[in-house]
């Protein structure tokens, strides 16, 4: 069903040319609006987009897939287990397990694209030119290979063991580089168990089907004229295993669906995930499929006793139609409160110092909207103070998200910067100026929309008819759609494009084209966006946003525990030795960033930007202790000259008295990171060192809420950006009645 906004705005891609602005591209939303037209000199993304007409409309971008419909070479694709590679002749299929590595750089699990892999293709055609795009779902896509009337399409996804084809005008062929071992079947069986150097495969043909070949390294199936046949990996060569993965071989999917669901009085967040499928041959409906760790660790489904390795860790079996799990929000706050720990005067002159800083001439998405991140995360802690300063920077921000949110100056004349337009073929809201290839490639839009995002949650906080969709939440939630469209109906924007359902976190590449897949870096600017988009929900009263960014962030938060950070010390092999993991790719996880080699640049950039919806970088303390003592390490000493304040605030979470030690010998011009400030420093550390670690165990029945524990004492915080008074209940039994407007705080009750 589309939403009234989406309708409202397909009127107004209608009539924009009698748009009262007198400019036939530039389009009202509210009292914001965007542009249809993109300023002279400015990039845009392909205009050529590899989809069949099966396709119409907004494009999904930022997959692990997306290198498909991108123009250019073929690059790997890592729909774990598996790895994939379109080849001329056909699909390269690969099982990483086996082979995966790691040193103290990265854990390396890429397709070498040799001995140890084949190629699925098609009988009649040798070579076929670049397959496109001809279907997808939430964690599935569909490649269409075709020649004349001939053709494949193959289907595939993230945590399915099994490939998928549909043939016309030929049939199966797989070419191996060397003669695969047959361990299960003959000529005449329509199913084969096959091993080449330690991986072992199914190939399910349709029943009568047989086989040629045996013995070299082309293997040619008769299926008699049936269309369907499918391929999987296996975890071991047990007949009971094929026999297995023979059952469900033929109840193809052919469609995939993620739903979610808060529930704030639990602070339960649920995500169902269902596997469409349509059996093509035998009884069996169901199909089988892997979890990640992020999922079987609060999976609610019988696990099978087969497992696959990959670069992210252990990945287990099931079977079924569909699959739920269900974790814990453990809550953001729009800033710390003050609990005795900084007194007014320390955090006015911080903050005298912060906008006597000059305010930088950055006019790109990323570095604009970074800088007013900064201001914005100033004005809680400046209203938590008295502080008047507090005004002046709410208006400073608005005026800054106006103009943003605005195709048009104040002359009402179109803009060449400092403003949106729409992309009509691909489906998107680029903002120019543009980079990091934001425009082009359509890279990070969470992270540079997400900082504008949350500067604008902080003026509807205090004014929520700002929000209302006839004034500049029209224009702040077209921005959400851009990368986090919750209807897979929208006619304007793909679903959720820059987040994973299945994998758990987003990526931050529009194109993937990469021979290690999709990557994500800045793991924190992700949870920055979802932060925002919980607490715009929130001020402008739309609990469905709200409960979209609890998913989100809740879900990306297990994503960065597991993967990122690895705190159970079970997902990344032995042989890898940092304490971090950097950057998540398909086909690897690495020790480094995209810009630099300095370790403390390396830690940082999956900790910024710091605020109240960071507390989750804390919720492990030993693990918070033992990658701080890491980065001592590799950098030599903890005399800090990058990005301090971000390393004194992440030490924070687990020494606070050293936190402040290294602040408070910091020189007077130390330089900062670009998007944080004296006063947020200050005002994390002294508090932190009052409140304690926080507490993930102990929830809270609101979404604005935490608990800390220091000792044997429990400090509750709640903030209510509500008018009316309301009790608050914790998981642990603790409650107690929310002031109104602001910041309720108990310690043990009292």
């Amino acid at each position: 069903m589309k939403t009234a906004l989406t309708l409202f705005l397909q009127v107004a891609l209608a009539i924009c040319s009698l748009s009262p602005f007198g400019y036939a591209e530039i389009v009202r939303v509210g009292t914001g609006s965007y542009s249809t037209i993109v300023p002279a000199a400015a990039q845009t993304p392909a205009a050529t987009i590899l989809r069949t007409d099966k396709i119409p409309g907004p494009m999904p971008s930022n997959d692990w897939w997306s290198s498909s419909a991108w123009p250019g070479g073929t690059f790997a694709q890592y729909p774990h287990p598996l790895a994939v590679k379109v080849e001329s002749s056909g699909l390269r299929i690969y099982y990483p397990g086996p082979s995966i590595r790691a040193d103290k750089t990265a854990v390396f699990g890429f397709i070498p694209g040799g001995k140890d892999d084949f190629i699925l293709g098609h009988s009649a055609v040798a070579q076929f030119s670049r397959p496109l795009v001809d279907g997808f779902s939430d964690w599935f896509v569909d490649l269409l290979f075709a020649t004349n009337q001939n053709s494949m399409r193959l289907s595939f996804g993230h945590g399915s063991p099994f490939v998928y084809a549909v043939y016309t005008g030929g049939r199966p062929i797989l070419t191996f580089a060397e003669a695969a071992t047959i361990w299960s079947g003959d000529a005449h069986s329509a199913t084969l168990g096959v091993s080449i150097h330690g991986r072992h495969y199914g190939l399910f043909a349709p029943t009568g089907s047989s086989w040629s070949g045996l013995g070299s390294s082309v293997l040619a199936c008769d299926s008699k004229d049936k269309q369907y046949f499918s391929v999987a990996i296996l975890p071991d060569n047990e007949p009971a295993t094929l026999a297995l993965f023979q059952r469900h071989a033929h109840a193809h999917v052919t469609g995939t669906q993620v739903d979610w669901k808060y529930d704030p009085a639990m602070a339960a967040v649920t995500t169902q995930f269902t596997f469409q499928t349509t059996p093509l041959e035998g009884a069996e409906s169901g199909t089988l499929f892997t979890l990640y760790p992020h999922q079987w660790r609060h999976a609610e489904t019988q696990l099978l006793p087969y497992s696959y390795n990959s670069v992210r860790g252990t990945m287990k079996l099931a079977e079924g139609k569909s699959f739920s799990t269900r974790t814990h929000f453990t809550g953001i706050l729009p800033a710390l409160p003050n609990v005795g720990g900084c007194d007014a005067a320390s955090v006015a002159s911080s903050l005298a110092t912060d906008l006597a800083r000059p305010a930088g001439d950055a006019t790109d998405t990323y570095w604009a909207s970074k800088q007013l991140g900064r201001l914005a995360n100033l004005i809680p802690i400046a209203e938590i103070y008295g502080l008047p300063e507090a005004d002046t920077l709410r208006e400073k921000v608005q005026l800054k998200v106006e103009g943003w949110l605005s195709a048009l100056d104040g002359e009402g004349h179109t803009k060449s910067n400092g403003m949106f337009c729409y992309n009509t073929n691909w489906g998107t809201l680029i903002g120019y100026p543009a980079s990091y290839g934001s425009d082009k490639d359509l890279n990070d839009h969470h992270f540079h929309y997400g900082y504008l995002l949350k500067a604008a949650a902080e003026v509807a906080r205090h004014d929520p008819s700002w929000a209302k969709a006839d004034r500049w939440g029209g224009m702040v939630e077209l921005l959400i759609r851009d990368f986090a469209s919750p209807d897979r109906h929208d006619s304007m924007f793909p679903f959720l494009r820059n987040f994973d359902p299945y994998a758990g976190h987003s990526w931050a590449s529009g194109h993937a084209q990469f021979g290690d897949g999709n990557n994500n870096e800045s793991s924190s600017e992700a949870m920055n966006a979802w932060t925002g988009l919980i607490l715009w929900g929130e001020a402008s009263g739309n609990p469905k946003l709200r409960d979209l960014g609890v998913w989100l962030y809740t879900t990306e938060m297990q994503a960065i525990q597991e993967y990122w950070f690895d705190v159970t010390g079970e997902n990344h092999p032995s042989t890898y030795t940092p304490s971090v993991m950097t950057m998540i790719w398909g086909g690897k996880s690495a020790n480094g960033t995209w810009f630099t080699a300095d370790p403390q640049l390396v830690h940082g950039i999956n900790w910024l930007p710091i605020h109240g919806g960071s507390l989750y970088l804390g919720h492990f303390p030993s693990y918070a202790a033992k990658n701080y003592e890491a980065l001592v390490a590799e950098h030599g000493n903890d005399h800090w000259n990058n990005w301090p304040d971000l390393i004194w605030m992440y030490r924070a979470l687990s020494d606070p008295a050293d936190a402040i030690r290294l602040l408070n010998a910091a020189p007077a011009n130390t330089k900062l990171e670009d998007g944080n400030s004296w006063t947020n420093a200050r005002h994390w550390i002294y508090n932190l060192q009052k409140l304690g670690a926080p507490a993930p165990d102990i929830t809270c029945s609101e979404t604005l809420a935490a608990v800390f524990r220091r000792g044997t004492s429990l400090t509750y915080v709640a903030f209510n950006a509500k008018e009316n008074p309301r009790t608050v209940h914790f998981s642990d039994g603790q409650q107690f009645q929310m002031k109104a407007l602001g910041y309720t705080v108990k310690t043990n009750g009292k």
